[in-house]
């Protein structure tokens, strides 16, 4: 029998609550500000990273990865540093484009971090100049922020041109100041060698740029010290506190200066765990997972580190759950549950996975680590974020001698954030939310669903588009691919899903001895779309395929309901009640009422592909081209019952 979820009750119902918000402060039980000052250990003997100068200590670290390390940085050796002119940023205003202000900046910023890194493990100084070529590069810089949040981050205006009077903390000045920080604590005399001001400069710049804005600010967002229930909190938080705490640890050596920071970084990321629900599902979808439950972990690790271990919540449920979503919601052959705007590919980061698992205790994440890692060759994938670089290298060794092993739970239920995951014993794996239309990085999407046969997509979320200024502001919902009539959903007499908090799901049951999940979607829907209720049935049959079932009350009839299926393969409609659509060589089939519905297959050509270069990647998972199966209704009817099945042929 395979095991299932703690999560999962033989029936469940539920009405999901605004926001999760239980105050738990889990980090401030452990330790007030006088108790902390007396755990944490000062000047950098908690770094459990050889010397520099150990070179001895550096082979061992870097074992058979060190040729590929010092080859990465030898790349860089003649490398062209770019300059950010004042115009890329100012093009954030123009156009919206992100993209001409983060390339330069990001590649930079990769460039820097390999010439880092093959200097640590050769240990030559043959990669100094250009390190200090690259500091004093970013030294010049008036910002380290990205043209996209400096004007939602400051104070003076909302201009995208940075202001030599402010410095902000967003996710790329957090990355550089931690980045810089491990530099000055390796690399410091190195940098003396070949002139003492380099390091003088680059230790004035993270103290004005860091260490001083953390603590004299309190109007960043991410810092949510003051979150309400109506508060959303996401990656952020965690992602920028742990980037900050790496830099306090590194170069703060005042007792009480270091106590006082520490205990404000973990007032921070209390609001992070306390935002989550118990289930410990990310809302944000598991594309962001590696960005919020992830760095969550790597800044529970430097505090675990930096008191010796007396700081940790490594025990507690939340924590565990946390983790263990990022296994449940791998699909297989390399696809994931994609919700809201990352893209389909990719397991997470094995390395962080794997310390995650054995930190919490679970087999289960340190299994599917070591799955990802073979399925990577066990290949050693440096990047900017120095700490994650070195912990990689340092368990490496004990993640080999994991059995690789997938997680095998018939299904997963996420209560909290009405998550639910299903597979059978025929090769289909299902996926569908509940939840509400204002959760972080949101879709509208409330009630919709994936579908997979054999690790190969059938119904699929197209996921997210390359990042402007319009994703994230007024505009957002003018972007084809958050509206939900490009989901796996309905329009309700001519009417799509509305974007807010109280745009939400109704009652949710999930039946797990039946397989079976039934949303009212009613609620996602504004007053003109007329509807009372409109339950949306998924049952996975367990020898069998799929049977989606639409039973609704609408108050009055305005225009024939459309029931919206995306695909990644082009659906064959040539015979009247019957879809086929191509599996990547499985065959499957949906199946509808032609008395009913006609059917329509809509080319939608991809010309935003997912590209940021400052972490996410290219997303052509479905290429240059995704469809839209719309079945239109020729039957005008105020109550009503649809029924749709999903077979492998």
């Amino acid at each position: 029998m395979l095991k299932k979820t703690i999560f999962v009750f033989i029936c469940f119902s539920v009405i999901l609550s605004v926001q999760a918000h239980e105050f738990r402060n889990l980090l401030q039980q452990q330790a007030d500000i006088p108790s902390l000052k007396g755990a944490l250990l000062l000047n950098q003997k908690w770094v459990p990273f050889p010397d520099y100068y150990d070179r001895q200590g550096w082979d061992e670290l870097t074992g058979e990865y060190k040729s590929g390390i010092i080859s990465n940085g030898e790349e860089a050796l003649d490398y062209e540093w770019m300059v950010v002119k004042a115009t890329d940023y100012i093009e954030y205003d123009r156009s919206g484009s992100r993209q001409i202000m983060q390339t330069p900046f990001g590649t930079n910023q990769r460039a820097l971090g390999r010439l880092i890194m093959a200097e640590l493990a050769e240990g030559k100084g043959r990669f100094t100049d250009q390190i200090v070529n690259g500091i004093w590069l970013f030294c010049e810089m008036t910002s380290w922020a990205l043209s996209a949040h400096i004007g939602s981050m400051g104070k003076t205006d909302n201009s995208a041109l940075p202001s030599p009077n402010e410095h902000i903390i967003d996710l790329t000045s957090g990355n550089l100041g931690s980045l810089f920080s491990w530099t000055l604590y390796f690399l410091k005399d190195e940098l003396d060698n070949v002139n003492p001001l380099v390091a003088q400069r680059l230790r004035h710049n993270l103290q004005v740029r860091i260490l001083d804005p953390f603590m004299n600010r309190d109007d960043f967002w991410w810092q949510a010290f003051n979150a309400t229930p109506a508060t959303m909190v996401n990656n952020w938080t965690p992602w920028c506190n742990a980037n900050v705490l790496s830099t306090f640890l590194l170069l703060e050596n005042d007792p009480d200066k270091l106590a006082a920071a520490v205990h404000r970084s973990m007032i921070s990321v209390d609001q992070f765990i306390n935002y989550y629900h118990e289930d410990g599902a990310c809302d944000e979808g598991p594309g962001y997972w590696n960005h919020a439950a992830g760095k969550m972990y790597d800044y529970l690790q430097l505090l675990y580190y930096a008191t010796g271990g007396h700081i940790s919540i490594f025990d507690r449920p939340i924590i565990k759950n946390m983790g263990e979503y990022i296994a449940r919601s791998y699909i297989g052959d390399g696809w994931r549950v994609n919700f809201a705007n990352a893209g389909p590919r990719g397991g997470g980061p094995k390395g962080v996975i794997f310390r995650y698992g054995k930190a919490v205790n679970s087999m289960e994440m340190e299994q599917f680590a070591a799955y990802l890692d073979k399925h990577d060759n066990h290949n050693y994938n440096a990047g900017n974020d120095m700490f994650r670089n070195l912990e990689d290298l340092k368990s490496q060794i004990d993640l080999v001698n994991i059995e690789p092993k997938l997680p095998a739970a018939f299904y997963s239920w996420y209560p909290g954030t009405e998550f639910c995951y299903m597979r059978n014993n025929t090769g289909f794996f299902f996926a569908a939310k509940g939840g509400f239309n204002a959760e972080s990085h949101n879709h509208n999407d409330v009630g919709s669903f994936l579908l997979y046969f054999n690790s190969k997509p059938v119904f699929i979320d197209v996921g997210g588009v390359t990042y402007t200024r319009q994703t994230f502001g007024p505009e957002r919902y003018s972007i084809w691919n958050v509206q939900s009539d490009y989901h796996n959903l309905p329009m309700i007499n001519g009417k799509s899903q509305l974007p807010g908090r109280n745009f939400r799901s109704g009652n949710i049951d999930f039946h797990s001895r039946r397989s079976r999940l039934s949303v009212d979607i009613a609620g996602a829907y504004g007053d003109d779309a007329a509807v009372d209720s409109w339950i949306r049935t998924y049952t996975l049959q367990r020898n069998g395929g799929l049977i989606i079932e639409d039973s609704f009350y609408l108050s009055e009839i305005r225009e024939p309901n459309k029931i919206n299926f995306m695909t990644h393969a082009k659906p064959d409609i040539s015979a009247p009640g019957v879809v086929i659509l191509d599996a990547g060589g499985d065959k499957v089939e949906l199946s509808y009422d032609a008395s009913i519905f006609k059917a329509f297959v809509e080319p939608i050509e991809r010309t935003d592909l997912r590209y940021d270069s400052v972490g996410f990647g290219l997303n052509n998972a479905w290429g240059d081209t995704v469809y839209r199966l719309t079945l239109v209704s020729a039957r005008n009817q105020l109550k009503g019952n649809y029924r749709f099945t999903v077979k492998a042929l």
